[in-house]
């Protein structure tokens, strides 16, 4: 969940609490043992890297809640899971596909300067805000009564990191100069996280519904779009609110050729079993004429 206009929790009030601070610089972090196929460092190094490494640091308001302990123990080094969720947001949002026209450009991510990661006794399960600073520095708030309440044990390192990697797309996307639909910020969001392989076992492709409800409904429909107009459609629909105020129709009749109703119909189809147009091109359509 992105929070733009939320205060952030000050310095004073993290101090109040008498908090554990840990500060990690991503450049020394991320060479732990975690194999994931998700972050695999096998790009040719034709392709520059959009994100440069943040500073990364961790507030622990309360180490005597349960939820941390069960954050330490199954991740002992916050800083390799941070690092390892940046690359892999590069990756899918930023670095070209093999055989893509682009390979090779210098891609364009905001210009996000530190993540601060603060675990604290919260409703909910996390939010991103800018920090009092500026907001080229964000903070990643994540409810350690949320983390204690996951079960089985078994899907606690997969939740937390699907989680994190989630709220930290929010501070590498683009969001269409503030006009971009909240269900695709959070569409996006879950995108990245299905692609590493961090979906949780209560997802589903459900076939109702609008197609900017958000979280993995939207997830699931720009994954087909990813499918039907090839790898790094998603990457052009974020590149595309870098600069450009959105505007519904225009917006996927030039990307895509289509609308999004016609381009959600064709998806439900597909999902339900039906037949879609069968069309995988990005030629103009009668509709977006």
């Amino acid at each position: 969940m992105v929070m733009r206009e939320q205060d952030p929790m000050g310095a004073d009030a993290l101090s109040s609490s008498a908090p554990a601070s840990v500060v990690v610089d991503a450049s020394d972090a991320g060479s732990g043992d975690d194999k994931r196929a998700s972050s695999s460092s096998s790009d040719p190094a034709s392709r520059p890297a959009a994100i440069k490494p943040p500073k990364l640091r961790l507030h622990i308001q309360d180490l005597a809640h349960p939820g941390t302990a069960k954050f330490l123990r199954v991740v002992p080094n916050a800083g390799d899971l941070l690092a390892q969720a940046v690359g892999d947001i590069d990756r899918l949002l930023y670095r070209p596909p093999d055989g893509s026209k682009k390979q090779g450009t210098r891609p364009h991510a905001p210009p996000t300067r530190s993540v601060t990661l603060v675990l604290e006794d919260m409703d909910g399960v996390a939010y991103t805000t800018g920090s009092d600073l500026d907001d080229d520095h964000k903070e990643i708030h994540f409810s350690l009564r949320y983390i204690d309440s996951i079960h089985p044990e078994e899907l606690l390192a997969s939740e937390i990191r699907g989680v994190l990697t989630h709220e930290l797309v929010h501070c590498y996307q683009w969001n269409a100069c503030g006009t971009c639909p909240g269900g695709l910020i959070e569409g996006v969001a879950d995108w990245v996280r299905l692609r590493c392989g961090l979906e949780p076992p209560h997802w589903r492709k459900h076939p109702d519904g609008d197609w900017a409800s958000g979280y993995e409904q939207t997830a699931y429909f720009l994954q087909y779009l990813e499918t039907r107009f090839g790898p790094g459609t998603v990457q052009e629909i974020n590149a595309k609110m870098r600069r450009h105020k959105y505007r519904g129709g225009a917006f996927w009749c030039k990307l895509l050729g289509k609308t999004v109703d016609e381009l959600y119909a064709n998806y439900v189809k597909e999902v339900t079993g039906g037949e879609g147009d069968g069309e995988g091109d990005r030629s103009d359509d009668e509709s977006c004429s």
